[in-house]
């Protein structure tokens, strides 16, 4: 078993600082570890007798009597413990939200040791899920989850920065209010249909695994789709790239009762959402609705100015990965990366790291250098990318060649090439021309036949890989790197780099997604950079 970290270690971890020991120490901190934990479990031992007298013992007061009594308990000798059930009780009944998670974990201890009793498939998967519910929900999502259990509102939202739990703890109480709610089905969206099997179905199915009842669920792919075998409900996954395919949703029994919004800043607005809304909260007398995101940068962002308002019937919910109980569940790795940006960038770890929009305008790219490269600064260059996006007209072709400072995280660029009409034959020529050929050019894939043409002539072309989210994460990789232009060198990155904006629906609020236009070297830049910067292309 591995040794527990103190709480000052702990204290370093959130922090960002490993502690290092030495062997030696290591096996001293054993021996003090072990007498301690030794007279520790004589205490709890000790202790537990105790109070395992004390609840045995009979109540003497009258009053805690009659309380007892009206609750059915008339037992000529009733004991203390259920004096302190009662209360407890009483305490949640009154709303309060401590008493009602203890009420619970009461319960579920119950259930648990029953479980052997219990003989329906149904019983038993529910009284598993319940059993584990609360011991994979980090404790300051207590309230919310009370909330969501109890039904005290309609509406949930949970925001915050990278590894704050969010999604976790969405996906485990949607399958939980599947499985308590029989004639209820969830339908889980994202802004694109293609990202989900990568991303939110693959943490429902971890929810499963962790709430202790993938047996009782079928996992289907075509369409994506959750299948709880005792009941037969699902949990339907879906794009709102095609709402036809949300609006002829049908199912064969009872409702869709939980929406679960995953990235609920790339939807292009609070309209969107409730256009969604419409046609899913219908038929059925009690629903859930799920909107987990992490701020964008911009203050003006929908999603922002929305979590701003006050909503009736609508319970938000904000953390960090220093909110959560075990920082070993991130692994030091996580806390040294976030404070190693802290050092660098703290504007970037604001919002990064703690969920802070700390931009204030639609630019996608906050994060330019805009200056001389100097010839000094460029005879050091050796890290060296190439990027084509293909192009003829009106759409222009666009070669751009670039540095890339992975300790710094600073990329800078050195050249382009762009303009309309340039042939494959002509745009070749020019990187020859300028020596451009000693790395490999990372090429659009959706044109084959170009880099096909390029290879013919010598040049060093390599399809880009792609894959599904990849725009998005990538855009998200350039967003988060410092990027140096020298508009008398790249004049055209220059001009598409510094007025890239987010674009406005039509309430004039900003929204998430990556405009497909004014892009080109954009695009050249994220697929010279895509080996290093996307998860799907090959490591550098």
């Amino acid at each position: 078993m591995k040794r527990r970290k103190t709480q000052a270690e702990l204290d370093n971890l959130k922090k960002g600082k490993a502690t290092q020991f030495t062997s030696e120490t290591a096996r001293e901190n054993g021996r003090k570890g072990g007498y301690a934990a030794a007279e520790a479990n004589r205490r709890r031992k000790a202790v537990a007798e105790y109070v395992c007298q004390i609840g045995a013992a009979p109540v003497q007061d009258d009053e805690q009597r009659q309380i007892l009594a009206e609750l059915g308990i008339t037992d000529e000798v009733v004991q203390n413990d259920a004096m302190i059930a009662a209360g407890l009780y009483y305490e949640a009944r009154s709303g309060n939200v401590t008493a009602i998670e203890k009420w619970e974990e009461m319960v579920d201890r119950v259930e648990g040791q029953a479980f052997e009793n219990l003989t329906s498939a149904d019983d038993r998967a529910l009284a598993l899920a319940r059993a584990h519910y609360l011991e994979n929900i980090n404790s300051s999502f207590g309230a919310i989850s009370v909330y969501a259990l109890k039904h005290r509102y309609t509406h949930y939202e949970a925001s915050g920065g990278r590894g704050s739990g969010k999604s976790s703890w969405a996906s485990l109480t949607v399958v939980r209010l599947v499985m308590e709610n029989p004639d209820v089905h969830a339908l889980v969206l994202r802004k694109v249909g293609n990202t989900l099997r990568d991303s939110v179905y693959s943490q429902y199915l971890w929810a499963i695994e962790q709430l202790g009842v993938s047996e009782f669920w079928e996992a289907r792919k075509s369409p994506l789709e959750l299948i709880y075998l005792p009941t037969g409900q699902k949990i339907l996954f879906r794009g709102a790239d095609d709402p036809m395919k949300i609006k002829s949703i049908k199912m064969k029994f009872g409702y869709i009762g939980i929406t679960h919004f995953e990235e609920k800043d790339q939807f292009s607005g609070r309209a969107e959402i409730d256009s969604i809304l419409q046609s899913t909260m219908r038929g059925g007398p009690v629903f859930w609705n799920f909107e987990t995101y992490n701020p964008p940068r911009s203050k003006d962002n929908w999603a922002n100015k929305d979590s701003e308002e006050e909503k009736k019937n609508r319970v938000q919910h904000r953390s960090t990965y220093l909110d959560l109980d075990d920082p070993e569940w991130l692994g030091e790795a996580f806390y040294e990366e976030a404070e190693s940006l802290r050092e660098r960038d703290e504007g970037r770890y604001q919002h990064e790291y703690l969920g802070v929009p700390v931009g204030t305008g639609g630019s996608v790219f906050e994060n330019l250098e805009l200056r001389v490269i100097t010839d000094e600064e460029l005879s050091r260059f050796d890290h060296i990318f190439q990027g084509v996006d293909w192009g003829w007209f009106p759409d222009p072709y666009a070669f751009v060649r670039l540095h890339y400072d992975k300790t710094r995280e600073t990329i800078y660029l050195i050249d382009e090439h762009f303009g309309n009409r340039i042939s494959n034959e002509q745009g070749a020529g020019w990187i020859l021309e300028h020596g451009y050929n000693d790395v490999q050019t990372v090429c659009d894939s959706a044109d084959p036949k170009s880099i096909a043409d390029y290879r013919s002539q010598g040049i060093r072309a390599k399809e880009a890989v792609k894959g599904p989210n990849s725009v998005e994460y990538g855009m998200k990789w350039l967003q988060n790197r410092t990027i140096v232009i020298d508009k008398r060198r790249t004049p055209h990155a220059y001009e598409e780099f510094v007025n890239y904006e987010f674009e406005k629906n039509r309430a004039d609020e900003w929204i998430s997604g990556y405009p497909d236009k004014n892009n080109h070297t954009i695009d050249a830049v994220r697929y010279a950079l895509e080996r290093v910067s996307n998860k799907f292309g090959s490591k550098a």
